[in-house]
């Protein structure tokens, strides 16, 4: 199996679709999740009810689902070593993803995200390393 960080962008896109193919995909792969992401989510949540193909209970069962298919990480378990170096990465390009990008440095995996402000900040940053 593989392993990946996941950001908000991911999960709430996953929650907006409701595509069926991402039952198959939590099914197949390990999925990580800043725990920040839930304060993300939880401010979000007018715009998952607007914008979901879903009834209420049709979301709440599919909010269920793919909470039971990722691992939350809290806080506490990041390393200082790697908060700093989230910390230097991310500055300058958005300081609200120092929890994910500190969770890959510390469990060494990749993150995958739909920001693409974080993702072209950060691959000419690490490049230049």
């Amino acid at each position: 199996m593989f392993d990946y960080i996941i950001d908000t962008n991911i999960v709430m896109s996953m929650l907006i679709s409701g595509k069926s193919h991402y039952k198959a995909i939590l099914s197949v792969y390990n999925f990580h999740l800043s725990e920040y992401s839930l304060t993300e989510l939880d401010e979000h949540k007018e715009v998952i009810f607007e914008k979901t193909r879903f009834n209420e209970q049709e979301l709440k069962d599919f909010v269920y689902f793919v909470f039971k298919s990722i691992s939350i990480i809290p806080n506490i378990a990041l390393s200082k070593k790697s908060i700093q170096t989230a910390n230097e990465l991310c500055n300058n390009i958005d300081i609200d993803d120092v929890s994910f990008v500190a969770l890959c440095c510390d469990m060494d995996i990749p993150l995958l995200t739909r920001d693409e402000i974080l993702y072209s900040g950060l691959r000419k940053k690490v490049s230049k390393m």
